[in-house]
């Protein structure tokens, strides 16, 4: 306050002095001052933007810029999750196809093993029906031979002993012979 009630009596006194000079007391335009006051302002207005417009307008493009580079790098990341997540999706589905041709494979291999293995068990169960019917000709043949000569013998003992004289080995072989072509003859018919 002390200032504003000193600087009332000057502004007073001026005015005083200027009408006195002939002046007018209200409001004048004084180019000189005018002129001076926006060469002041031009020369602070360039020394400070020399000063604080210069670095301010260099840090704000680089913040600009950077941002800029950040969106772009933002964009560049989003394309290629994309185009990864379009190439996951495209090794997924060739995955699954391998493994469809895959398992295919497998089926069709197990398929094959096991017709052949079914063909190999059949092929062994004949050649054991074969080996088996073979060897039950084979000891009917024996039993049958086995029983011709217990009959042949017991024939010959039956015929010595009605004949009551003994027949020479020679003689017991042509008898047997006979007997068992006559058995064959009859059985055959």
């Amino acid at each position: 306050m002390d200032f504003l009630a000193a600087f009332v009596p000057a502004a007073a006194d001026a005015a005083a002095r200027l009408a006195a000079e002939g002046q007018p007391s209200g409001l004048a335009i004084n180019w000189f001052w005018i002129i001076v006051s926006s060469a002041n302002f031009l020369f602070f207005f360039f020394i400070l933007r020399l000063v604080a417009f210069g670095p301010v307008s260099r840090l704000l493009a680089a913040r600009r810029e950077r941002i800029e580079q950040g969106l772009k790098d933002a964009e560049q990341a989003r394309e290629d999750r994309a185009r990864a997540e379009q190439e996951r999706l495209a090794a997924l589905a060739g995955a699954r196809r391998e493994a469809n041709d895959i398992l295919a494979r497998a089926q069709k291999v197990a398929q094959e093993t096991r017709d052949a293995d079914i063909a190999a068990t059949k092929a062994e169960l004949e050649r054991m029906r074969e080996r088996a019917a073979g060897e039950i000709d084979a000891q009917t043949q024996r039993a049958l031979a086995d029983l011709r000569a217990e009959v042949a013998d017991l024939a010959l003992a039956a015929a010595g002993k009605v004949v009551g004289e003994s027949m020479d080995d020679k003689r017991q072989r042509r008898l047997v012979e006979e007997f068992l072509r006559e058995s064959r003859g009859s059985s055959s018919a």
